[in-house]
């Protein structure tokens, strides 16, 4: 018999910033990206992972088929949703509904970094040409 999610009881779990490795972002110049917790650590509903953004960086106009709820965490950059600019810096919340078009410029001296929720499962990016 299948285990549902709703059957499923996670163990609790500590993961310190040592665990966590950091890659490139493919169609994203100088950003990185952290996967703090997710699935494979036993989350049965979300991922939380830490984006860093380097002086300099842009990420392409996109959407995602999932939410993003994001929280700044240092720095300050510029977030682009629909067609409005937003800048934002530590301590603001970011809601990007699923299918939203969004992108990123750190256009200061500054790292910016914030953490992303997203619900587990499958997530299609798609560039557009919007920015």
């Amino acid at each position: 018999m299948a285990e549902s999610d709703s059957d499923f009881d996670p163990e609790p779990l500590i993961r310190r910033h040592d665990d966590v490795e950091y890659e490139p972002v493919g169609a994203a110049d100088g950003m990185q990206k952290g996967v703090l917790i997710a699935d494979d650590h036993g989350a049965p509903n979300f991922a939380i992972r830490r984006f860093v953004l380097e002086p300099g960086a842009e990420v392409p106009a996109h959407t995602n088929a999932v939410e993003h709820e994001q929280y700044v965490l240092e720095g300050e950059y510029v977030v682009g949703i629909d067609d409005e600019e937003h800048r934002v810096s530590a301590g603001d919340s970011l809601l990007i509904p699923a299918e939203t078009v969004h992108w990123y410029r750190n256009d200061g001296d500054e790292p910016g970094a914030f953490l992303c929720a997203v619900p587990n499962g499958d997530d299609e990016i798609v560039l557009t040409d919007d920015e």
